[in-house]
């Protein structure tokens, strides 16, 4: 990877027509059947990856205002982002100390939290305000039974948290992946737009669909068509290409002028197309010439995921007067790509599910499918995984 500081200090990196890892083309196949299917398998990337890992939980802006919270599912429970009365940011693990109970649900407004079953009541600082029935218990202590905080880092707005204290910093984990999207200024950008799909399909196979050009020309026929794409080479915990067009992939209408103008000031690279990452294990952020949005995977089981899609546009565009017609032709586009997306692969599922699968050659514009599926073997340590596919 070709990397040098420009003018205004950020990094600029040189794309190439693909990038190989492992065994060259020609010889890479995909991943056996196994990978996809097998409870052993992913209950290793349970324990060797998605809990030692850092996942996307959202945008600090969606709790913009003081006594606000997001219940959010992961892979390690029900989360909670909190933002208390003085204005910080917290996570807690989304259940009430007595019993267990879930908190909340979606998002809101409270000055407190009250469980559902037998009412205990929590700050959003996470401290226990009231214990009904509790005055009796012999050296009970408040102060003991707050809700459980998690690790949690923040990276340009967005919320990260990790099961694993002892686990690298979420800056760390990401290298240089910033440097790459410098120019779009994600931190000014405001959340406007969620949704989630059940998908009935292993939660790798959302995450290498969305790094490959290749299949947009037939499962996207009739939305984003044909596209065309470069690869960036990366570091040990992010992958990216860049599809090749001067216009937002963001809409679906190309005949018209994009609702939007490009961000101010993205350098010469961010301007020649959408950038599509993969900050491992589990979030994918899409960076276009005029918004930013997210592909968050969540694993459920080896054959069950569920896909959550964000997007978020610069803070001027939001505050324009016209902004939700204007901005409406994009989340039409990105639902609508999502659910085709997740469609065929839960086809894909079907078919690697036979026991009579055999792993098919890789062409030139899976090389990120090929790099992910290594960053994945080489951690589970599972023997029989051993080998490169």
């Amino acid at each position: 990877m070709t990397c040098a500081a420009t003018s205004e200090g950020h990094c600029t990196q040189t794309p190439q027509p693909y990038v190989w890892t492992g065994k060259p083309l020609g010889e890479a196949r995909s991943a056996p059947g196994s990978f996809y299917t097998s409870q052993a398998i992913f209950d290793a990337e349970m324990a060797h990856i998605h809990l030692k890992n850092w996942i996307f939980i959202g945008r600090a802006d969606q709790v913009a205002e003081p006594n606000t919270y997001l219940a959010v599912d992961t892979v390690g429970g029900p989360v909670l982002l909190t933002r208390d009365q003085h204005g910080e940011l917290h996570a807690f693990a989304n259940y009430c100390r007595h019993r267990g109970a879930q908190l909340a649900e979606g998002a809101g407004r409270r000055q407190r939290l009250v469980c559902p079953y037998h009412a205990w009541s929590f700050g959003l600082d996470g401290s226990l305000l009231r214990a009904p029935g509790m005055e009796e218990v012999p050296h009970f202590d408040h102060a003991k039974e707050s809700l459980i905080p998690i690790r949690m880092e923040q990276w340009a707005g967005n919320v990260f948290i990790n099961y694993d204290e002892s686990a690298p910093g979420l800056m760390a984990h990401m290298g240089n992946f910033p440097d790459l999207f410098a120019t779009h200024r994600v931190e000014d950008m405001r959340w406007v737009f969620g949704v989630e799909i059940q998908a009935a399909c292993n939660w790798k196979m959302l995450l290498e669909n969305a790094m490959e050009s290749y299949h947009t020309a037939t499962v996207h026929a009739r939305t984003v068509g044909a596209q065309t794409s470069v690869t960036f080479q990366g570091e040990d915990n992010w992958a990216a290409i860049q599809v090749q067009s001067t216009m937002t992939t963001a809409v679906l209408d190309k005949s018209a002028p994009a609702p939007f103008p490009q961000i101010e000031g993205l350098d010469e690279q961010a301007r020649k197309g959408t950038y599509f990452t993969l900050l491992y294990p589990t979030i994918q952020f899409v960076f276009a010439q005029d918004c930013m949005w997210w592909l968050a995977v969540r694993p459920v089981s080896p054959e069950r995921s569920v896909l959550s899609v964000g997007g978020c546009f610069p803070k001027e565009y939001v505050e324009m007067p016209n902004f939700q017609e204007l901005a409406q032709p994009y989340f039409t586009r990105w639902e609508a790509v999502a659910r085709e997306d997740a469609g065929i692969l839960e086809r894909q599922q079907k078919g690697v599910s036979s026991v009579l699968f055999k792993p098919g050659l890789l062409s030139p514009r899976d090389d990120v499918v090929h790099t992910m599926g290594e960053w994945v073997r080489q951690r589970i340590g599972i023997a029989a995984y051993n080998e490169p596919f």
